[in-house]
């Protein structure tokens, strides 16, 4: 008996989509050059951009965040935007055009997310033990360690090094620098000259 080999259910034909946007291309084209107005995407468009968003999410490095709708939603909104960008000439696979514009918007979020999660992080470090709350406190704050506070802004040390604001060198203007150089040759030439 041999085995089938079961095939991938595929929920977007590519090349349909491919024709589809092909036809929208040529459409905002001809509005650009009758100086109107881009029309919007089709439903079908669209839907293929609910879908590959959708899907991607379900992968198991974006599955456990709890803002996987924001992802989505900035994942079609970006391909809205850079749609007019495709160029059937150089490129017919829509569907990894709009996957890679919607994986970079999930990753340009995830950062966006942690980024506002390091603030709530430090500004619950910094506050005084009468204004936090009494659930948060007997739940999940411990003033020992921020292992507690960590775990519930989902944060790492990874994270909280590279949000954490770097302290700045004072840079010296080069007016101050030559002052100072001329300084240190003048102590020198001293120094040289008493030996």
């Amino acid at each position: 008996m041999s085995k089938k080999k079961r095939q991938k259910h595929q929920y977007i034909d590519n090349k349909v989509f491919y024709t589809a946007m092909v036809k929208w291309k040529k459409d905002v084209i001809d509005a650009e050059n009758s100086d109107e107005k881009k029309p919007p995407v089709t439903d079908y468009i669209g839907k293929c951009f609910l879908l590959i968003a959708e899907h991607l999410s379900y992968r198991p490095n974006f599955i456990n965040y709890a803002y996987r709708e924001e992802m989505i939603g900035d994942g079609i909104e970006n391909c809205l935007m850079y749609a007019h960008n495709f160029d059937p000439e150089k490129s017919k696979n829509p569907f990894s055009y709009f996957t890679q514009i919607i994986y970079y918007a999930f990753l340009r979020r995830i950062e966006k997310e942690k980024k506002q999660n390091y603030v709530k992080f430090r500004l619950m470090e910094n506050m005084d033990d009468g204004t936090l709350s009494s659930w948060f406190k007997e739940n999940y704050f411990d003033k020992s360690t921020k292992k507690a506070m960590t775990d519930y802004f989902n944060l790492n040390d990874t994270d909280i090094e590279k949000f954490a604001p770097k302290k700045r060198k004072k840079r010296v203007s080069k007016k101050k620098r030559n002052t100072l150089d001329t300084v240190l040759q003048d102590e020198q030439s001293e120094n040289s000259t008493d030996k």
